[in-house]
């Protein structure tokens, strides 16, 4: 998968990068590489499913025809 991200250096120093498909995910750096580090790890945890989407919704199956 490939992302494009938005690499920003900072007035104090370091940078921020975020990714614009993903809104929220931000990460920051003291160094580009260290950012762009940074964001992979962000992008990873962005698009890791949450426990609660993965359980099956308690309740009787049924089929029915249409």
């Amino acid at each position: 998968m490939k992302l494009t991200v938005i690499l920003e250096p900072q007035e104090e120093g370091g940078f921020t990068v975020y990714v614009p498909s993903l809104p929220g995910c931000i990460s920051q750096g003291e160094t580009k590489a260290e950012a762009l580090d940074n964001i992979k790890e962000a992008i990873e945890l962005y698009l890791e499913p949450d426990i609660n989407e993965l359980m099956e919704y308690p309740g009787e199956r049924l089929e029915v025809a249409i």
